[in-house]
Order: C-alpha cells, then sequence, then structure tokens
C-alpha cells in the first residue's frame, strides 16, 4: 500500500497549487481531497447543497442527502482542511432538474449527471473557486486530463482502469474548463487502490457504497418523481406498431424509453421493445428487436474537446459511445452545421435513444482521447 502512496504521488508531484474539491461525501472525492492535500497543495472542501433530502442516515446516503453533507464535513476535519457547504438548490434546479423534466415532456431520455457536471461543477462551481483565488477544482471522477502541445489544447482520456471511467458524462467540459481542473483518481489502477487509499488516510467513507441512482429522485423510481413533476407524462394513450396499428394502452410516456421490454402490456407472437416516445401525442411504439437497430445518429449541441471542431463536411473516424455502459464502438463522424453532427456506425447499433449523448473517441493510438460528443436528435433511417 505503501509503495502504492508513493509512487502515485511521486508521479504527480508538482508546484503547489490552491485547489476547490467538490466533496460530495463519498470515497471518490474523499481521497481525492487527501490525495491532494498530501501532495502539499493548500485544499479548501466544498460540499453543493443542491437537492434537500431528509435523512441523515450516512450509510449508502447519496451526494445530495444530508448524511452526505456530515461525511465530507468528518473526511474534510481528518485530513485537516476546510470545508463549506453552499447552497445551489436554484442553480440546479433551473439547470439540470427542470431541463430533465422538459427532456421527458420531449419524449426524450436524458442524463442528468452531464448536465450537473457540465452546468454546476464545472461552471458554477468553477466560477466559484477561482474568484475565491483557487488556481483549480478538483473533483473524485475518474477521469484523465493533460495538456497536448501537439494540438495546443488539453487533452481529456479516458481513466486507467477502464471499468471505473466517466469519461462519457464529462465530454461537454470546455477547454477553459479542462485546464483548471484535476482529477487524480483518473490515473489509480482500479477501485480497490481508492478504497485502500481511503482506510490509508482513515477515512470514515472508506467502505461507502458507491451510490448508484439519479441524486435527486429517492430510490431511483424517476417515474413516479416524474408524475409529481410533470402529471400529464403519467396520463393513459395508445401503444402501436410501426405500421400504425393500435396493439394496446399504456399508462403514461414517463415509464417508457426506447429499447424497454416491461410494461408493454400487448399480446404478441414475439417480444416487443420500445421503438419510439411520441410525447406530444401521447403515444408509444413498438416493434421487434430488429427494428431497434439503426445505421447512426444525429446529434447537436457539440462539444469538441481533444480536438478541433471539425471541417464542415468532413468525415473523422471515431469509436462512438451512445449509452454510459457500452463499448465504443467504430463509426465516422461529420460535422453537417455549425453545433450539429451526423455519426454513422461501422455497425448498425441497437436502441439509439434521443437526450442521450453520442460521444466520441479517438482511434489507434489516440484510443483513450474523447474527441468530442453531442446530444443525440434522432436515428438514421439509411
Amino acid at each position: 500500500m505503501n509503495d502504492l502512496l508513493v509512487d502515485f504521488t511521486t508521479a504527480r508531484r508538482h508546484k503547489p497549487e490552491t485547489i476547490v474539491v467538490a466533496m460530495s461525501g463519498g470515497v471518490d472525492s474523499s481521497v481525492a481531497a487527501a490525495l491532494l492535500k498530501a501532495e502539499g497543495h493548500e485544499v479548501i472542501g466544498i460540499t453543493l447543497q443542491i437537492w434537500q433530502e431528509s435523512t441523515t442516515e450516512t450509510k449508502g446516503a447519496g451526494c445530495c442527502s444530508l448524511g452526505a453533507v456530515e461525511d465530507a464535513r468528518r473526511v474534510a476535519t481528518r485530513i485537516g482542511i476546510p470545508h463549506y457547504v453552499l447552497n445551489y438548490r436554484e442553480p440546479f434546479h433551473d439547470k439540470v432538474i427542470a431541463p430533465f423534466v422538459e427532456e421527458y415532456r420531449r419524449g426524450r431520455t436524458p442524463n442528468p449527471c452531464i448536465s450537473c457536471n457540465r452546468y454546476i461543477k464545472f461552471d458554477a462551481l468553477m466560477e466559484k473557486a477561482l474568484s475565491l483565488g483557487a488556481d483549480a477544482l478538483a473533483t473524485g471522477h475518474y477521469a484523465r486530463i493533460f495538456p497536448d502541445e501537439a494540438a495546443d489544447r488539453w487533452a481529456l482520456a479516458r481513466a486507467t482502469d477502464d471499468a471505473k471511467d466517466q469519461t462519457y458524462a464529462l465530454y461537454a467540459t470546455k477547454q477553459s474548463e479542462l485546464r483548471h481542473m484535476r482529477m487524480p483518481l483518473g490515473e489509480l489502477p482500479s477501485k480497490h487502490e481508492t478504497r485502500e487509499l481511503a482506510r490509508h488516510y482513515g477515512l470514515s467513507v472508506a467502505n461507502k457504497p458507491d451510490s448508484q441512482e439519479i441524486c435527486f429522485v429517492q430510490g431511483g423510481d424517476y417515474a413516479n418523481f416524474l408524475a409529481k413533476e410533470a402529471p400529464e407524462m403519467v396520463a393513459a394513450g395508445q401503444i402501436v406498431d410501426s405500421s400504425g396499428a393500435r396493439r394496446g394502452t399504456h399508462n403514461g410516456v414517463a415509464f417508457y424509453t426506447v429499447g424497454q421490454r416491461k410494461r408493454i402490456n400487448v399480446g404478441a407472437a414475439t417480444p416487443l421493445y420500445v421503438l419510439q416516445v411520441d410525447a406530444a401525442t401521447n403515444t408509444v411504439v413498438v416493434g421487434s428487436d430488429d427494428e431497434l437497430y439503426a445505421p447512426g445518429c444525429q446529434a447537436e449541441d457539440l462539444n469538441w474537446v481533444s480536438i478541433a471542431p471539425p471541417v464542415m463536411g468532413e468525415s473523422v473516424p471515431c469509436q462512438v459511445k451512445i449509452r454510459y455502459n457500452m463499448p465504443a464502438c467504430p463509426a465516422r463522424v461529420r460535422r453537417t452545421a455549425e453545433d450539429a453532427a451526423e455519426v454513422r456506425f461501422d455497425e448498425p447499433l441497437r436502441a439509439v435513444a434521443p437526450g442521450q449523448a453520442a460521444v466520441f473517441y479517438g482511434t489507434g493510438d489516440q484510443a483513450d482521447r474523447v474527441l468530442g460528443g453531442g446530444t443525440i436528435t434522432g436515428k438514421l433511417s439509411r
């Protein structure tokens, strides 16, 4: 264990900085803070109060719970750094929760973690950190950031531990933000080492379970959350097949997403899956598994990370992920407008869901680099 610590801190040693660490109360951000303090940096812990949850229980508490705030405070005391709690409920509601609900109103399936990273952690909190005179903002994300002199850009790359890599949710980070970001866990070989480091530093969160759910949706029941926020999305409507023929009734479009098989209470000789959610007409379109495959997708609201924006119309080879938990697949991305692109997969991919992100990675010896990404608006038909 001590060898790991020595090797890791030696590899990352550089001029001491003043670094604000976004502390969620989990083991990852706690270890990030401890590592940076051990390297000799002046570390300040900040926990954002973004969503009120009544429980003070710390075991398994989500990153927005009162228990999580207490966990972060205990860790800060243990490693000897100041800790502050900032009220960011209003910007979190405006930038994360409201767009989350609105996307479902449009029949799309959003990823709120991307919005939180983009608008809260790496925008609002970054601005706050720099205004306080800090040199950088650090998080417990598993990703690597480094300057690429050849490209004259900051590169964002996959974590050493591919199983924990979080770059899919970080593609929207801007160059101006990357230069001030620190992600010390990106070079660790695995999550096991993170927990070992937590034990080494005597942190009470060493064995705390990872949070798996959307932080503002208690119990992971997003459909009931949407029912409270937008009751119109739980109104009964029609289930039709791809030819338009009526096949049954659903209990609300909030309960469905592309690729889903559950809750399709329709008698059929073969399994049926959700092909499309048409919130405007309150209709769910279903079909066979074969109908879920598409040769490509369209994306908008692009952000180019490790490369400059390609020339309009230029087709760039890449690997693409259209969901968080999937391997990157060979494709080509072509800019079709200032802020839009067309992605063609080498082989058809299943369940292209509007609202999710299409994230582009490099190829060959650049396969770990995040080239960029955008929000999926639809699938290509041919």
